[in-house]
């Protein structure tokens, strides 16, 4: 199956951007009022297009598929997969899992930001140790797997699940951050270092690039705006920072379509969908081979005439042989291997199966696939609103890294605006003295998830009454199965081939650490869900006619 490349995308992407007017003046089509005018008013209007993924992602077309239904056995008998039709949208996911590589830049950048916040750091270290046995000489892997230039190819490990959620985050902040330097909408590299002449650096931000507190308007001034800003039709525009020929000026808004959503984990039926590729068996919405693999056969060597015999995955073929005998190793792989090592599956993923597990979003529940949505499937939501450090103003509260500080939300509806106001006033003196926050609370249960500020009383930013206190789907009292179980799925180097099935699914705690985990990262595609809509019959849509007064 073919994969739309990413210069293909990046291609659409960029002409998104432009305005409509560009190409034909378009109006209102429910006032009359012409878009892109500044003399009415300037509204915008941006011609839609297909957006581009960040760097490293695949484009996933979404659709229908069996959850589960890969399974062919249930070896542990955890009855935890049980088949059940469900829809993914589009999204997009990396190529391959996180390398060392795409850590020690991680570590790099966290290093020259923050010099002298060892603990941050700390925090963002692998847990190296994961390799260490005490009846296996593995020592070697603790000193050099991470570091060492000979493995800078093969996949992250010891990174817990909440590592992994800050790698994310930390991705899409540099993502976005290079993109508005190299459009010039932000001081450019170049400039920000000090020009080829070696002159006083020209930048002015005091915390680090974060997207939101960007798209809130927060990142401005003098040697932070770039020279190329997008063009400010607003005639209420502030005078301060002009362009050209003295117009406005305006950082770029989400609605510019030029800003990437965020990188996150998939969740888990995303990386099963992702992992089958069922998409390169399918013509007309029929499916020809079912699959237990991410390939086609029942078999885990390839049919091919050049590589007939070869192991398609990174995984233990038995008890003691992890690369079968010298002169001819079957899967290439002791430990880990290369993240582009094998084939690809029908989307251009690598290493959907074997190499190592993979974190992904979900909480896990043996009951999941009964209870969840049959459209894009999720458990583990805690919504979260940005605090306001000035709720009038609807600035940001920022924590010592520049980024918002996020609540627990205490509604699923939008709040009346003086509602609004009290609770994030509440908030911001709470945060102020926590102390008097905490007061006449400490009778409350051991479980609140939250304190309301407004009315005293705990609450969960989980809306479905799925928080542990009153969870009845836990099978006892005593389980490890909790809200930090974090599930992780696709068999690694030291699993058998069972697990290499897309439909297995286990799980650990967000804390824990393993030499035989690791995660990739994914992304939500916005806009239309058809990835190749070229050469596919459609149903005329007419264009609006533009209004004339009379």
């Amino acid at each position: 199956m073919k994969v739309l490349t990413n210069t293909a995308l990046v291609l659409l992407g960029g002409l998104g951007v432009m305005l409509s007017s560009c190409s034909k003046r378009q109006q209102s089509q429910k006032t009359g009022l012409a878009y892109n005018d500044r003399t009415n008013g300037g509204y915008l209007r941006y011609q839609q297009s297909h957006p581009s993924p960040g760097p490293g992602l695949v484009p996933i077309e979404g659709g229908t598929f069996v959850l589960g239904g890969s399974a062919d056995q249930d070896v542990t008998y955890e009855y935890n997969n049980v088949r059940r039709r469900v829809t993914v949208p589009s999204f997009y996911m990396d190529e391959t899992e996180v390398s060392n590589q795409d850590w020690l830049d991680y570590l790099h950048w966290i290093n020259i930001t923050f010099p002298n916040d060892n603990e941050l750091y700390y925090n963002a270290l692998p847990d190296t140790l994961v390799w260490r046995k005490p009846l296996s000489y593995n020592e070697p892997y603790v000193d050099n797997y991470l570091r060492h230039p000979a493995f800078q190819d093969y996949p992250v490990v010891g990174v817990t699940w909440e590592q992994a959620q800050e790698y994310c985050v930390w991705r899409t902040d540099r993502t976005n951050e290079n993109i508005l330097r190299e459009r010039g909408n932000l001081v450019t590299w170049k400039d920000a270092a000090g020009g080829k002449n070696g002159a006083a650096p020209n930048n002015a931000l005091k915390e680090p690039f974060n997207t939101d507190i960007y798209l809130n308007g927060q990142i401005r001034g003098q040697g932070i705006d770039g020279k190329k800003m997008m063009t400010d039709l607003n005639p209420n525009a502030p005078t301060t920072g002009t362009g050209k020929n003295g117009r406005a000026v305006r950082p770029v808004r989400l609605e510019d379509g030029i800003l990437k959503q965020g990188y996150r984990l998939p969740s888990e039926a995303e990386w099963e969908y992702a992992a089958l590729a069922l998409a390169g068996n399918t013509q007309f919405e029929n499916i020809s081979d079912g699959r237990i693999y991410p390939w086609d056969g029942l078999g885990v060597r390839s049919p091919g005439k050049k590589t007939r015999g070869l192991i398609l995955a990174n995984f233990k073929r038995g008890g003691g042989d992890n690369a079968g005998v010298a002169g001819g190793l079957n899967d290439k792989a002791i430990i880990t291997a290369p993240v582009r090592s094998y084939e690809p599956n029908d989307f251009g993923l690598y290493n959907m199966a074997g190499n190592v597990n993979e974190w992904v979003a979900d909480t896990y529940r043996q009951t999941s696939f009964e209870e969840v949505d049959d459209l894009n499937p999720f458990r583990g939501n805690e919504f979260t609103n940005k605090r306001l450090a000035d709720p009038t103003k609807g600035l940001y509260a920022k924590d010592k890294y520049g980024r918002p500080i996020k609540d627990p939300a205490r509604s699923n509806k939008k709040l009346k605006y003086a509602d609004m106001i009290a609770q994030q006033q509440a908030q911001s003196a709470a945060a102020a003295n926590p102390a008097a926050a905490n007061n006449g609370a400490q009778n409350l249960p051991a479980t609140t998830a939250a304190i309301d500020p407004l009315a005293g009383k705990p609450y969960t930013p989980d809306y479905r009454d799925y928080g542990d206190s009153v969870n009845t789907s836990l099978y006892g009292t005593t389980t490890l199965v909790n809200n930090h179980s974090k599930v992780y799925k696709g068999g690694s180097w030291n699993d058998m081939a069972y697990w290499l099935n897309p439909a297995t699914r286990r799980f650990a705690d967000q804390e824990s650490t393993s030499a035989e985990i690791g995660f990739r990262c994914a992304m939500t595609m916005v806009g239309a869900p058809e990835i190749h809509p070229e050469g596919k019959p459609h149903l005329p849509v007419k264009k609006a006619k533009n209004y004339k007064a009379r």
